[in-house]
């Protein structure tokens, strides 16, 4: 296996399209930032000319969001080719949450009464689970709190292009661009992708999707879509790892799950009947899972999946069930993002450099998920290939309280475990491989560490 699936912070922006000396600014700013994601640009610098010459950099007119991604698209499209299986684009959108900052030019609402910001972001990961990049995002607001002038009926059937919900449809053209015809990819979204026009445009373009449902669609036979499924006879049980639910306080926990699968042709809505560019009626799979040992006390889960890949078996069937299941991926990422990152707390004077941060601690967030899980699902290649030598020597001797240093570099299993050991209390074998926000953590204070080691030898 080689080293293309892994980030390296030099390589990844080797691309990038501007002048010499604002290209390693650029690069240095992305490895002081990911040592210390949790800090401000302030507390993360090693100097005060060094945090001068960040937001220096954040106002060059030569740097911008559209140059730093497509340095970042190119790069995940190089990690997706080397994997060379299936790749799964999954999208979904954060509010950040800018209520405090009313002076920010450019700033706008992401509700009736809150000022911020919306990301969209598309992320691939691998079928088994490993973050690759970003492929896309895209930022979006209001300009005034709430719009009355028209009906619920006028909202409803504007174009899709002046419509908020327009960006599934552009997030899924952008993530492809350059992508070649031989390689599989598979756009996951959730139930706010489920937009006819998306699916119409997926299947215009020959692009696959597999998309939780939200409405209850009528087939050309005229039976509503989630009510035909459920009459399906069952095809057999298949076991999730449903990811820790925070904000029930529930615990990741595997669960056991009934499974339904049927061929439809469902009709185009009534409101899309003017609309001639959009097919009149689509044939897609639907797969329906319902889970059979929910929590006490809680009701079951249950997934109304569509796709329009052809599902010849119930092994099909299994395996699209067990992508979807990688979409909370990008929750995590929003997560890290957010806490791990702490981008609510940014305070730049325009929405425009804000974005650019955004977007700079997406990368971030996007390495340290790729830390975490490839330590998972690939646990014996060497920890050198994200950590220099200072670093895994120190790690392994402030995580084993020993002063005797390694011959040669331990396994990246080993080495997020110690991380995981600076970042919060030494872990039970029980517990499970360590967390997202141990890495954070362990991240900061081996930074510190090191730091310190300089001034002290």
């Amino acid at each position: 296996m080689g080293d293309e699936l892994f980030f390296d912070i030099d390589e990844e922006f080797a691309g990038l399209k501007v002048k010499g000396r604002l290209k390693k600014r650029f690069i240095r700013t992305i490895k002081t930032l990911f040592k210390q994601p949790n800090k401000s640009i302030w507390s993360a610098s090693e100097n005060r000319g060094e945090a001068k010459a960040i937001y220096r950099m954040l106002g060059n007119d030569d740097l911008d969001v559209e140059k730093v991604l497509n340095t970042q698209r190119e790069s995940t499209l190089k990690r997706i080719i080397a994997e060379n299986k299936t790749a799964l684009l999954i999208q979904d959108t954060t509010s950040l949450n800018y209520n405090s900052h009313k002076k920010t030019e450019g700033i706008g609402y992401i509700s009736s009464n809150t000022l911020g910001v919306n990301i969209h972001s598309c992320i691939a990961v691998t079928t088994d689970g490993l973050v690759l990049g970003i492929l896309d995002q895209m930022s979006y607001n209001r300009p005034i709190a709430k719009d009355d002038s028209l009906s619920e009926y006028d909202r409803k059937s504007r174009p899709l292009m002046e419509k908020e919900s327009f960006r599934w449809l552009e997030s899924l053209k952008n993530s492809i661009i350059s992508l070649p015809d031989s390689v599989k990819t598979i756009t996951i979204c959730d139930r706010e992708g489920d937009i006819y026009e998306l699916l119409d445009f997926a299947g215009s373009i020959g692009q696959l999707f597999l998309i939780r449902m939200a409405q209850n669609r009528l087939t050309t036979d005229n039976q509503h879509i989630l009510d035909a499924i459920k009459n399906k006879d069952c095809i057999g049980n298949i076991e999730i790892t449903l990811a820790r639910d925070s904000c029930n306080e529930e615990k990741s926990r595997d669960s056991v799950f009934d499974v339904r699968c049927g061929r439809f042709e469902i009709k185009r809505p009534r409101i899309l009947d003017r609309n001639e560019t959009v097919k009149s009626s689509h044939f897609v799979f639907v797969i329906y899972v319902k889970e059979t040992t929910p929590l006490a006390g809680s009701e079951p889960i249950e997934w109304f999946l569509m796709t329009n890949e052809t599902i010849t078996d119930v092994e099909d069937v299994f395996d699209r069930v067990y992508y979807y299941s990688h979409r909370w991926k990008i929750e995590r990422f929003h997560y890290v993002l957010k806490s791990g990152c702490q981008v609510e707390k940014l305070q730049e004077r325009s929405i425009d450099k804000t974005v650019l941060l955004v977007l700079i601690y997406s990368v971030i967030s996007v390495y340290i998920m790729n830390l975490t899980y490839v330590a998972r699902i690939h646990p014996n290649i060497s920890c050198n290939v994200y950590f220099d030598d200072d670093e895994w020597k120190l790690l392994y001797c402030v995580a084993n309280k020993t002063k005797n240093v390694p011959s040669e570099a331990y396994s990246i299993k080993d080495a997020v475990k110690y991380l995981s050991y600076l970042g919060g209390p030494k872990r039970a074998p029980s517990d499970g491989p360590p967390g997202l926000k141990c890495i954070w953590i362990g991240l900061d204070k081996l930074n510190t560490l090191l730091i310190y080691r300089e001034w002290v030898v």
